[in-house]
């Protein structure tokens, strides 16, 4: 025991059971939101950016510390959703660098590694707050660092670990009064210990019960100019052949057991497999480097049908001349939350758009894959979510363009931002327009409360009706008309009455009780414009704009 160290196959358990752990508790993490709208999210982002880690432990051929501990790194920065899946990436990729190297880790390499991790974390974060879950990772690795110079082994450390974890939680209110106020504790950090809980398990000889892991979900998509291959690097298509076809005149010995283990060789040799049985045919389609293999094989169930072999390494080659043949110099990207809103960025000339927002953040991969479909010298990003912020900046870090987040915060920002735009003039004077822009409009949201809490010392209590005036909660009432007519007026009111407004109905709402809206405000404030367009937001009624 005193001398035990991890290795390879121990460590990949243990990021599998974090995940698994994390996932099982996602929901609990995700109402431990400080703000009681429909959007806490903490846990969904942190659980898929574990998922984007396993992902690639699991595609991990290597078999020590070094390897395992890079892979979980380098897939938590690909599928990093919001600042806590952000901040989360950044502590694995401290814990890969700590660790690289090393074939296993002993007690002072799992101290260096919780350092390390904690450190990239902080500098990660343009202006670190305490009580949040940069204050756990950081009491975790001070407190496991201390016993380790002691001697302690790594049993004892891990209990350290969590019980330092929990007693940060514990404080993390103290120390933001946001979190006394509601009632809870930080949920980025009750995320990270939760992870970390699961190496524990693990350690301890424990299993997650009844967990089955979730399928990665494709819920931010790119749209868009979105055509031919996916944009990888050559280097990076494991699998450079599309193979399509169908096995006909089944054989008569033919059984479902058959089509099991053709099922099983064709995912040995390939990923993207597809094997879809109808009575009389089997449909297959698989990604490969092997196509003639694949034919053989199915040459065994019967007579194949309708071949179809492409070459994606060529078809990428193709794609890519083609793009640095139409590169153009600046371009503009941002995140949208709904066909609305999409429609609107269309209509003012932006079609490089990110489906995210409140609901689901669009990864880090998602955000990089969009900057280079736009295929541009120069590219501009507007987030349009806190939450995503610092995402855009981790994107931009990586990619090879020239990329420039405009730290928009909602989605009235944005296309206030995006109004200001242009193709035609250079960089600095299109960062100066824009960021001046989302500075000049006001950005309002109705919305419910999804649990009772306490905020800015108003009582709330689920199901009510909220108003946020730049994402602070300042109306609060029973009807969602009276909150937005009183919501709005006082936007009017704090820009004059002579100021444009735009109403964005969205779910829940319609075109009749948005011009109701309108309505009721303009007979107070007569000389302000007014105008109604559908917006159709999840979870919001209606979006406000005043400029």
């Amino acid at each position: 025991m005193e001398n035990m160290t991890i290795g390879g196959a121990m460590l990949k358990e243990m990021f599998l059971t974090g995940a698994a752990l994390l996932e099982k508790n996602r929901a609990y993490i995700d109402s431990l939101n400080v703000f009681p709208v429909p959007d806490g999210d903490t846990g969904t982002n942190m659980s898929m950016t574990m998922q984007s880690a396993v992902k690639e432990i699991q595609n991990c051929k290597g078999t020590n510390v070094s390897d395992i501990a890079a892979a979980a790194s380098l897939g938590a920065l690909k599928g990093a959703r919001g600042n806590s899946g952000v901040i989360l990436s950044q502590i694995l990729r401290g814990f890969a660098r700590a660790l690289s190297g090393k074939e296993e880790m002993a007690p002072e390499n799992f101290a260096a590694a919780l350092m390390t991790g904690t450190e990239a974390a902080y500098k990660a974060v343009m202006k670190p707050k305490e009580g949040t879950m940069l204050t756990v990772a950081r009491m975790m690795a001070e407190a496991v660092a201390k016993e380790a110079n002691e001697g302690a082994n790594l049993y004892k450390l891990i209990d350290v670990m969590i019980d330092e974890g929990e007693r940060a939680l514990r404080l993390t209110p103290e120390l933001l009064p946001v979190l006394k106020e509601a009632g809870v504790v930080d949920s980025g950090g009750k995320g990270l210990v939760t992870i970390l809980r699961g190496f524990k398990m693990v350690i301890d000889g424990e299993e997650v019960d009844e967990y089955v892991l979730a399928p990665q979900q494709n819920t931010a998509e790119i749209t868009g100019n979105e055509e031919g291959a996916d944009l990888e690097a050559l280097d990076d298509i494991e699998f450079g052949y599309c193979t399509e076809f169908f096995i006909i005149h089944l054989d008569e010995s033919f059984s479902e057991a058959d089509l099991d283990k053709l099922r099983e060789k064709l995912m040995k040799i390939g990923d993207s497999v597809v094997v879809a049985h109808d009575s009389d045919f089997i449909k297959i389609h698989v990604h490969s480097n092997c196509p003639g293999k694949i034919l053989q094989l199915a040459l065994r169930l019967g007579e194949i049908d309708r071949i179809k072999i492409e070459n994606m390494r060529e078809q990428n080659r193709e794609l890519l001349a083609n793009m640095k043949k139409n590169e153009k110099e600046n371009a503009l990207v941002a995140v949208s939350i709904s066909d609305g809103i999409d429609e609107v960025y269309k209509a003012i000339g932006v079609n490089n758009l990110i489906s995210g927002g409140q609901t689901m953040n669009p990864s880090i991969d998602s955000i990089t894959k969009a900057i280079r479909r736009a295929n541009a010298r120069n590219v501009f990003v507007l987030p349009n979510n806190s939450n995503i912020i610092m995402a855009a900046q981790q994107a931009a870090a990586i990619s090879d363009r020239n990329v420039i987040v405009i730290p928009s915060k909602t989605m009235m920002q944005g296309l206030s931002a995006a109004l200001a735009y242009s193709d035609d003039v250079d960089v600095e004077t299109n960062t100066e327009r824009m960021t001046a822009a989302i500075k000049q409009v006001l950005s309002g949201s109705v919305t419910y409360a999804v649990r009772d809490t306490q905020f800015n010392g108003e009582k709330i209590s689920q199901g009510d009706i909220i108003g946020l005036l730049d994402n602070v909660i300042t109306k609060v009432g029973t009807s969602v008309d009276s909150v937005a007519v009183e919501l709005l007026c006082s936007m009017i009111e704090n820009k004059g009455d002579d100021c444009m407004a735009t109403i964005f109905y969205g779910e829940g709402a319609d075109e009749d009780s948005a011009h109701a809206v309108a309505d009721a405000v303009n007979e107070k404030y007569p000389d302000a414009e007014i105008t109604v367009q559908y917006g159709g937001q999840p979870l919001y009624y209606y979006y406000f704009s005043v400029e």
